[in-house]
């Protein structure tokens, strides 16, 4: 019956969940029920356990792994009561609408301007503050390599502290996973700051590790750029926040062909090595024009960095180029598993092709690769000064990966406008110059057709006057 459907459900969950006992709290001990079940009747003593709300975090957290988003966000909503973060938090569409809203529609005022150099100071774009300072008349933005050191943590500078109850107090109110103004979790803050302990409290707290920002980079990447660039960093706390953070394996998928990466491989922290410096081949100058990897740049980055992460035999160029060489698409390998794309003699990049693994709660997602490190959004800040420009790299990658064409960037948008002008410009000067010569040479043909024939006594006159002509012109001269 309709009536009873609640508590065969409730004694469903019982014996479907109980570890080791089941307790059947009922008044009425001569109950039928007792008896199909052949329980014992007799008296207990159950003591009411308060949950905190680091225990609710936890089963919120491991409810929306389940994909069980609904009763997650019920647990967040009703009893930690955790509020959206006060402040504007710029992930994709916020840098996009302050780009427009700069460059395009040229709002008065410094405030979008000096978030957009904000910005740039955190995730490293020069080209951006190249933009803001020629095209908006951002005039800080003009000092930005030597400000870059000071401002790139501003957002996320009490993660660097030995103190942190505010931060994890901060998570109670929005979330352990919210989001700072530069679309940082947490998480990707303290492993920014090398605060190992604060890891280790967020972790405990059910901090998501594989959360990314709009660049694709966990908190793992977050350590890991810090380390490329930072002696102290790499041979500091990154053995163990890498021990904390490094997942055990990477899924990619490469046509049909399913593959784990497992981390024990060399081939696993050379793709977790690419993937953060990925963003970097297309903002910066580049001696080579094809925004590619070569061996000397991978160990440029492994230069400082302990034996647990990378193993003294493999920080050798020649293991390393035979590691990119044997995952050569194509490549006749027993194991390849054809990550790289060879652009040219010892140069690689990722192959167009892959897609990586994104799992949200129970549900599973394949992203191809381009897509996943936002290729359309990296081109936004590419480097291009008129003379070299990685926009065409970027044009030759989209092709291969099947994205939709690259649009010229918000910022640049002037700018090419005016490259766009001085071509025709140019172009217009040739077609003129051509168009004279044109017409002196056929003058001259008129010219030749029309003289008089020589001998007759109108050529002599002309000759005449010619010598005439002559003569004057040198007393003048």
């Amino acid at each position: 019956l309709e009536v009873y459907k609640f508590f065969v459900n409730a004694l469903y969950v019982a014996l479907t969940r109980a570890i080791k006992n089941i307790y059947m709290i009922e008044s009425d001990t001569g109950h039928d029920l007792f008896g199909l079940l052949d329980l014992s009747v007799g008296q207990t003593k159950i003591e009411a356990k308060q949950s905190t709300l680091e225990d609710w975090q936890k089963e919120a957290r491991k409810l929306e792994l389940q994909g069980k988003q609904e009763q997650a966000e019920a647990i967040r909503r009703t009893i930690l009561k955790q509020v959206p973060v006060p402040w504007p938090v710029f992930d994709e569409a916020k840098v996009r609408e302050l780009l427009i809203k700069v460059f395009r529609e040229q709002s008065p005022g410094n405030k979008g301007k000096q978030q957009l150099f904000d910005y740039a100071t955190c995730f490293d774009e020069p080209q951006l503050a190249k933009w803001l300072a020629v095209e908006a008349k951002f005039e800080q933005a003009r000092t930005f390599d030597q400000q870059r050191a000071v401002f790139a943590r501003k957002s996320y500078v009490p993660f660097f502290a030995n103190h942190f109850k505010d931060i994890l107090r901060q998570c109670d109110q929005h979330g352990v996973d919210h989001r700072l103004p530069m679309n940082q979790t947490p998480l990707m803050a303290a492993a920014a700051a090398g605060n190992v302990a604060l890891v280790e409290a967020l972790l405990e707290r059910g901090a998501d590790r594989d959360a990314v920002d709009h660049y694709g980079h966990n908190a793992l990447h977050w350590a890991l750029r810090q380390a490329f660039g930072d002696a102290k960093f790499a041979a500091g706390p990154l053995a163990a926040i890498y021990e904390c953070l490094a997942p055990p394996c990477i899924d990619v998928r490469a046509g049909d062909r399913l593959v784990r990466i497992d981390r024990h491989l060399s081939e696993y922290f050379l793709f977790q090595t690419l993937w953060v410096l990925f963003k970097a081949r297309f903002s910066k100058i580049r001696r080579n024009a094809d925004s590619a990897f070569q061996t000397q740049t991978i160990l440029d980055a492994w230069q400082h960095l302990p034996a647990n992460i990378v193993r003294p035999e493999r920080n050798k160029r020649q293991h390393l180029s035979g590691v990119l060489a044997r995952n050569e698409i194509d490549r006749d390998y027993a194991y390849n598993r054809s990550l790289f794309l060879r652009v040219s003699t010892g140069r690689y990049q990722f192959n167009p092709k892959l897609a990586v693994r994104r799992r949200q709660g129970e549900e599973e997602n394949w992203i191809p690769i381009y897509t996943a490190l936002n290729l359309p959004l990296i081109s936004e800040f590419a480097h291009n000064d008129g003379w070299i420009s990685t926009w065409d790299n970027i044009d030759k990658l989209v092709i291969l990966a099947g994205l939709p064409e690259r649009t010229t960037p918000i910022a640049a948008e002037r700018f090419a406008e005016r490259q766009a002008a001085k071509m025709r410009e140019l172009d217009e000067r040739r077609a003129n110059q051509l168009a004279a010569k044109a017409r002196i040479r056929a003058a001259g043909e008129a010219t030749q057709n029309t003289a008089p024939r020589w001998g007759t006594t109108e050529a002599k006159r002309l000759a005449i006057e010619r010598v005439k002509q002559e003569i004057e012109r040198r007393k003048k001269g």
